[in-house]
């Protein structure tokens, strides 16, 4: 196949692209926008297949049924509880699929009696440097999101220091390589403490922040795919993580924003290191009260405007069906509901609504905080399902609290807070919410799901 046809093939697919991630930013058009996004990857592929001279046909072959039947198995049996877990895993593949091909690429060149170019050289060493960063990190998130490991923040003695070190011992390395490009060793040992420093550096991030992490290391398996594809001088791969990387650093910043927090204070604050419950009542009398689903149904007779606040707890529960049948269930007696989106809301960025488009919500009943915050003062009910951290008032009162200064949902300017949680435990970040003490919160515990089914045959009464 000749190279103006090539060339055309990656230009068609970088324009699949550059559409695709313009469409998955609106719900509306995020599923075509996929699938855009595959059709243009799938170009990709084809097109570097032809592109080579000589392909070795049955490996790849192999490779591709191999990884689209993986791939196919997890979309079917990952629930959406454990979709952060699975973007955080396909961000740890890209890494290590980048670094894996740069270093196959320097054995091949050392094997044959070379060196690569300088050029050449620094792209090897920027690709296994983020390559592997981002592999052991996204794992590293995976078993905190999981639970194979404490989601809380795990901070070692000196820790910034040994990070800083780690850092710099593996910029350092990259340089020297890139200035001496036979030497092999050199390579190993970068690979070696960029796999260390990628444990390290999300260890000792609470669960709360993954939002931004798995953002984060999301932009990262993008550079590491562009410096591999200076490696192979792939246009196609260039365009492809260049475009990832920006992405991901776009949304990163988003989520920073929305917690009104510094990246770097995100990576090395240690945010929800304190175990904290809130205690049945408070110094000065108030205490949180706890209702029959029976009771909480009257809270909603007469309303006219619920605005329900979904957060990590309805995912838990897989509780997005019995929502969407609750608010058909208001709806049916002219009540208004609206749904109120928190920008880090759940585990990962567009957790809730992911969750609230598979249980066929409407988009146009999805709210923005700057959206939805002027009408809590008109709500009647604030159904709040499992929210804790961006519903606490301590981000607004409490100077001395982790999160003070992040935007939060206003909803304790409703009227009526119901607020569907499985205990008084404190949210991710450590912190107890005192919207529990308020008195016009009535706290309906245990597991959302079942919880929410009490309510709606309440309601259908």
């Amino acid at each position: 196949m000749n190279q103006a046809a090539i060339n055309v093939a990656y230009l068609a697919a970088s324009i699949c692209f550059i559409v695709g991630l313009k469409m998955l930013s609106s719900l509306r058009t995020a599923k075509a926008g996929n699938l855009v996004g595959a059709a243009g990857m799938l170009l990709a592929i084809v097109a570097t297949l032809l592109d080579r001279k000589m392909v070795d046909w049955p490996p790849v072959l192999a490779g591709l049924v191999a990884g689209s039947a993986l791939g196919t198995v997890l979309a079917l049996r990952t629930s959406m509880t454990g979709m952060p877990q699975m973007v955080g895993l396909l961000n740890g593949f890209g890494g290590a699929a980048s670094s894996l091909v740069a270093t196959a690429d320097l054995m091949r060149t050392l094997n044959a009696g070379g060196a690569p170019d300088r050029g050449v050289a620094a792209s090897i060493a920027v690709s296994i440097f983020i390559g592997w960063i981002t592999f052991t990190g996204s794992v590293t998130a995976f078993a905190k999101l999981q639970g194979l490991v404490t989601s809380k923040p795990v901070v070692l003695p000196m820790q910034k220091t040994l990070n800083g070190l780690f850092a710099l011992a593996c910029i350092a390395l990259a340089a020297w390589v890139t200035l001496h490009p036979s030497l092999g060793p050199a390579f190993w040992i970068l690979s070696a403490l960029a796999f260390i420093l990628g444990v390290t550096l999300v260890m000792p991030i609470g669960g709360a922040d993954m939002p931004v992490v798995i953002s984060l290391l999301n932009s990262y398996s993008g550079m590491a795919a562009c410096a591999t594809g200076f490696v192979l001088s792939n246009s196609s791969l260039i365009i492809t993580g260049a475009l990832v990387g920006a992405s991901g650093i776009i949304l990163t910043q988003i989520m920073c924003r929305a917690m009104n927090r510094s990246l770097f204070n995100v990576m090395f604050a240690a945010v929800g290191s304190t175990e904290g419950a809130i205690a049945a009542a408070s110094a000065d009398g108030r205490s949180a009260r706890a209702y029959p689903a029976e009771d909480v149904a009257l809270a909603f007779d007469g309303a006219k405007l619920v605005i329900v606040v979904p957060g990590y707890g309805m995912a838990v529960s897989q509780a997005q069906h019995v929502v969407a049948e609750l608010a058909e269930t208001l709806r049916k007696k002219g009540v208004d509901v609206k749904y109120a989106i928190h920008p880090v809301a759940g585990r990962m960025p567009g957790h809730m609504n992911v969750l609230l488009a598979e249980a066929n919500i409407p988009y146009d009943q999805l709210f923005e905080l700057d959206q939805i915050n002027p009408l809590f003062p008109e709500a009647d009910v604030a159904l709040v399902v499992g929210a804790n951290d961006i519903t606490n008032p301590a981000a607004r009162t409490d100077k001395a609290s982790p999160i003070y200064g992040m935007p939060i949902l206003d909803v304790d300017r409703a009227r009526t807070v119901v607020f569907c949680k499985r205990s008084l435990g404190a949210g991710f970040a450590g912190v107890e919410n005192e919207l529990f003490l308020n008195p016009k919160t009535m706290m309906l515990l245990g597991d959302a799901k079942e919880s929410l089914k009490k309510l709606v045959a309440e309601l259908k009464k």
